[in-house]
């Protein structure tokens, strides 16, 4: 029987072992980053990798011609968005003479209700500016060592996807000396349910995006805007780009909104459609929708996003969740973790 000394003493190490995990990951995101996305692509594209060497194709042609489809999905997102950063730029003109008239109409209103002078106010507003000109230059100055890092990321991802592709069999002979004779049948069944695991991830993407596609959709069709399934879809697969890739579609629809039904009452409802839609998407459409084809329960999903954001940004909520359906599927094959189990199956 246990005693509550050796229980506390379990918890403790427990504790440790947690904390320690969680500051290796924390000072070591930027080599763990790029190496767990460029495994992130090595998982997704192995069955096509697989497939053409299976039809004769060396394995270094087969691995340049997986890569190449994912460098080409990317390099059409970036022309989309590109695309939708140009329609914004000639719709420019028009929303700032817009602006412009309303701002006149509010400095308007508050001379004649607050008594204060449009002078006043004048220099109150070139003030402000200046005080923001010293906001936006640090912003300036975080964006460039945000780009250099995504930049990085870039060069990197597809490197570590290529050798984790290439070299494949060394990491698989590596894990079964590791894991010993004891768990070598089973770590050959776990390969492969991770490996169908991350197709389930990405398939259950891809639901996400078409969902929040058409909840976009229906809330542009509502409001009368023009192209309301083609802005909708758009900004559903933008969304791919965390942060930038939303701001940067929602700008052509709301443009569209404020030159087209001339009134401030539109660009807002577009605004708060996406706002809604995304709040949806990241509290009730993702976890439910991503978790059930990972089998991973909803509140498992969820730590996974909050603790990943935590550790690693934007980059952690992404990754995260397949390690946990990962960890969720070993405790599936070793009965000593049968209680953590429990708590990240969908259907215990």
């Amino acid at each position: 029987m246990t005693s509550p000394q050796q229980t506390v003493a379990s918890v403790t190490k427990l504790l440790q072992l947690v904390f320690f995990a969680a500051a290796i990951l924390y000072f070591g995101k930027t080599l763990f980053i790029p190496l767990f996305f460029g495994l992130l692509v090595a998982m997704v594209m192995y069955p096509v990798c697989k497939g053409l060497e299976r039809k004769g194709w060396s394995r270094t042609l087969a691995t340049t011609v997986s890569l190449s489809i994912v460098a080409l999905l990317f390099l059409m997102l970036l022309a989309l968005l590109a695309w939708q950063v140009s329609a914004f730029w000639h719709d420019w003109p028009q929303i700032a003479r817009k602006l412009e008239i309303l701002l006149l109409d509010v400095q308007t209103w508050i001379a004649e209700q607050a008594g204060v002078t449009l002078d006043v106010q004048t220099n109150w507003l070139r003030n402000v500016a200046m005080n923001a000109g010293n906001i936006v230059s640090n912003m300036l100055r975080g964006t460039l060592s945000t780009t250099m890092n995504v930049f990085f990321m870039l060069f990197m991802v597809p490197v570590f996807a290529a050798l984790f592709l290439y070299h494949r069999r060394v990491f698989v002979q590596y894990l079964r000396v590791v894991v010993g004779p004891a768990y070598r049948e089973r770590l050959d069944r776990i390969l492969q349910e991770v490996i169908h695991t991350y197709f389930n991830y990405i398939k259950g993407m891809i639901l996400v995006y078409i969902i929040v596609g058409a909840l976009n959709s229906i809330g542009l069709l509502a409001l009368g805007i023009r192209h309301a399934v083609l802005f909708g879809m758009l900004t559903a697969i933008m969304t791919i780009i965390p942060y930038i890739g939303i701001v940067a579609s929602a700008l052509l629809p709301i443009s569209v909104a404020w030159t087209t039904k001339g009134s401030i009452w539109y660009p807002l409802g577009v605004v708060g459609v996406f706002s809604f839609v995304q709040y949806l998407e990241a509290n009730v459409i993702f976890p439910k929708v991503v978790g059930a084809q990972l089998n991973v329960s909803t509140w498992a999903t969820l730590v996974a996003i909050l603790a990943g954001g935590i550790l690693w940004g934007v980059s952690g909520m992404v990754l995260f969740i397949p390690f946990v359906a990962i960890l969720k599927i070993v405790t599936d094959h070793v009965g000593e973790w049968k209680g953590l189990n429990l708590l990240l199956s969908r259907t215990p």
